[in-house]
């Protein structure tokens, strides 16, 4: 995974020299982590995306490490000032969203769900305003291991919660993986949709596997996306070890399905 293997101005080269030119970039220490860049690497970062014509459509952290709505206020602290350095990043970088989760439940000692959802509010009163201060947008993901894993849940909370600055980020496989009927929720979300992610994934065991090793069913999606006004390229979100050769066996199995340009323009890293 080039997350891994590279930093972010290596990785976004090594993608633009095969063709790419749109990206997410994912938050991670020796990739890009906010308290370990200094003003000057992030300028010469936007300086480099700038000058080689890409774009990073948005920045996302992998959510192992971080819970908005943990029972613990010192775990909630860490989430949201975590969470705050990446908005911060993302406006200096002039980056359109930062994806989030809504937290997760403790699977066998859950808090009552208000409290869950007071927790995801309260986060969404600190992340909100600073994005809006800085020029970027807070854009929630559906998310399996969350506690609203249903992209109708998320949808829910946010028409509760009532700002229509915050998007959505609807990933395919983890809708796939709990059973949601993938056309279905993309139309529930169309009004708040800033981004889609790809990959594929059996409904066992969940994966973020590349195109044809799972049971999405990707052919049905670009009808759909089409239908919902949805214009943007989708980004490939591939775990792989080998994701050059994933990514780009992806792209061809995508385009062979009517997906036309988008997947092989779009890339995480």
């Amino acid at each position: 995974m080039l997350t891994l293997s590279h930093d972010a101005k290596s990785c976004l080269a090594h993608l633009a020299g095969h063709g790419f030119r749109e990206f997410e970039l994912m938050i991670y220490p020796g990739h890009l982590w906010p308290a370990a860049t200094t003003a000057g690497e992030t300028a010469a970062l936007r300086r480099f995306v700038e000058e080689s014509g890409l774009h990073i459509v948005s920045l996302n952290m992998p959510n192992i490490d971080v819970n908005i709505a943990g029972a613990s206020p010192e775990m909630r602290r860490y989430s949201l000032d975590l969470l705050s350095g990446i908005v911060t990043l993302a406006g200096e970088l002039g980056v359109a969203g930062v994806v989030i989760g809504p937290g997760k439940a403790n699977p066998l000692f859950p808090a009552p769900r208000q409290r869950l959802i007071d927790h995801f509010y309260a986060a969404l009163d600190v992340l909100v305003p600073l994005a809006q201060k800085v020029g970027t947008g807070v854009w929630v993901e559906n998310m399996p291991f969350a506690f609203l894993p249903q992209i109708s849940e998320v949808m829910e909370e946010l028409e509760r919660y009532g700002s229509d600055e915050i998007g959505v980020v609807y990933d395919v496989a983890n809708g796939h993986f709990i059973h949601e009927t993938v056309a279905e929720a993309l139309r529930r979300c169309r009004t708040r949709l800033k981004l889609v992610h790809l990959s594929d994934t059996g409904q066992h065991t969940y994966r973020h596997d590349p195109v044809g090793m799972g049971t999405v069913p990707f052919a049905a999606i670009p009808a759909v996306l089409e239908e919902i006004g949805y214009k943007h390229p989708p980004v490939l979100e591939i775990i792989s070890l080998q994701p050059d050769r994933d990514i780009f066996l992806s792209v061809e199995k995508l385009t062979a399905l009517g997906y036309g340009r988008s997947p092989a323009r779009n890339a995480a890293t």
